[in-house]
């Protein structure tokens, strides 16, 4: 497996993307326009107070996503109540998220907040939307399936949520319902009986309808946003004698519990992803992010990396087969509603290459010619936390720094997982003075899925 950091050439990369069997838009001089269409993407943090209140290390990193050029901020997940933090310093709405719209600034274009409950992940015990036959056997504490009553209420603490959000001067909000928390969970929540679950999409979106309500009704003015795991697959883990991503053993056809999966647990099927599209046009909800699988059971999906964070496994196929795959799912998502402003993601395992490859998915009233409407923002995740200037680098006709470029080493989940904080330490040079660096070190040499190529 060739990584992408050591394809030179454009015509090195696009014979290796030739040869993966695959294709990816391509602009060989990505004008300098494209640069305006550049998205931060929402990134769990580690750096909250116990509390959930931002501290000056969270600050920090949204200074940055507002001094880099971006022209939307996507604000990262904030839970709406306390029982819904997926880790121990993961943000807790309150009023103390004023702080947060300000460090952005006022050159950010657009800015909003990722309102979630992360369910199955839950710090305080798994808070699920059914019984799973695989992932139940992952959780470190027996399971608690949500009555119809409790997301009742959770509901409510959504539309909460969102008042405090309006009032600290956010733009809008986001329903999340990706990554396996519990608003995407539901998305597949088939076998669920009462309100919340069924075998029609209708009766599995009654949650995420509920709750754009909720917000509509307790924060007039303030515009709703969804992403959302448009596809998923079966959950893996490293084999035995290769740590080589592979289906969990016991995994079954039909396998019933991906929203657009194709019931093989491998495919997709992406049906009800856009019946979910046509009901957003519905509620009015216009700005969608597209992502897909889950970080937890199938990281190369959700983020196509060479490196897997220490608790993960080595990709089971070329990341790049990954970018493609999310693209292409993508496009065909914004093709079937045209109307929707559709936030893409994936990105930053093409590197070098990701200027060309955005400017070959933009619009053409981005500017570009070539670009085939694919998406109309870029999404930038991890890149973010190493290159937050990259859009204005872009914008200014400056070449990429090589030095900056985020090379999907994982470090920035690697470091959470073991106790550390957010952050780029490879290549960020606060994170890399860090005192407590040797212990990410460490945790990295003691994982069973290192790669030695740092």
């Amino acid at each position: 497996m060739i990584q992408v950091r050591k394809l030179r050439t454009a015509e090195d990369f696009l014979a290796h993307v030739a040869s993966l069997g695959v294709t990816l838009p391509f602009v060989e001089d990505p004008p300098a326009a494209h640069a305006d269409h550049y998205a931060i993407l929402p990134m769990e943090g580690w750096d909250g107070t116990e509390d959930g209140k931002p501290t000056e290390l969270v600050l920090r990193r949204w200074r940055r996503f507002g001094e880099g050029g971006a022209g939307l901020v996507w604000g990262e997940a904030t839970a709406v109540r306390a029982d819904g933090r997926a880790n121990p310093h993961q943000l807790l709405i309150g009023p103390e998220v004023a702080a947060l719209r300000d460090a952005v600034g006022d050159r950010v274009r657009r800015v909003g907040l990722q309102l979630t409950h992360s369910g199955r992940y839950a710090v305080t015990g798994p808070l699920v939307a059914y019984n799973h036959p695989l992932l139940d056997a992952r959780a470190a504490a027996p399971v608690h399936v949500l009555s119809d009553g409790e997301l009742d209420d959770l509901v409510l603490d959504f539309g909460r949520a969102a008042a405090i959000a309006r009032d600290a001067g956010f733009d809008f909000v986001d329903v999340k319902a990706c990554h396996g928390y519990l608003g995407h969970e539901l998305l597949s929540a088939v076998d669920r009986p009462g309100s919340y679950g069924g075998a029609s999409l209708h009766e599995r979106t009654t949650f995420l309808r509920r709750c754009v309500e909720a917000v509509r009704s307790a924060a007039p003015g303030i515009d709703v946003a969804v992403r959302f795991s448009a596809f998923d697959l079966v959950p893996h883990r490293p084999a035995d004698d290769t740590s080589i991503g592979e289906p969990e053993p016991g995994a079954t056809a039909p396998y019933r519990y991906a929203f657009g999966g194709d019931g093989t647990g491998l495919g997709i099927d992406l049906a009800e992803p856009e019946a979910l599209l046509d009901l957003l046009v519905d509620l009015d909800v216009s700005l969608v992010c597209i992502t897909a699988g889950s970080p937890y059971y199938v990281p190369h999906v959700q983020r196509p990396a060479f490196f897997p964070p220490s608790d993960g496994y080595l990709p089971p196929e070329d990341p790049l087969v990954g970018v493609a795959r999310l693209l292409a799912a993508t496009a065909e998502l914004k093709a079937h509603r045209p109307e929707l402003t559709i936030v893409g993601t994936g990105y930053s395992y093409l590197q070098e290459w990701l200027p060309h490859v955005a400017a070959g998915v933009l619009r053409p009233s981005a500017g570009i010619e070539a670009g085939h409407g694919g998406a109309d923002w870029i999404g930038l995740g991890r890149m973010a936390l190493s290159y937050h200037d990259l859009p204005d680098d872009l914008r200014n006709g400056k070449p990429l720094d090589r030095r900056r470029i985020c090379r999907t080493f994982s470090d920035c989940t690697t470091a959470p997982r073991n106790g550390l904080v957010s952050g780029c330490w490879p290549l960020d040079p606060f994170y890399k003075l860090r005192p407590d660096r040797p212990l990410l070190a460490a945790a990295k040499k003691a994982s069973r899925t290192s790669v030695a190529d740092e």
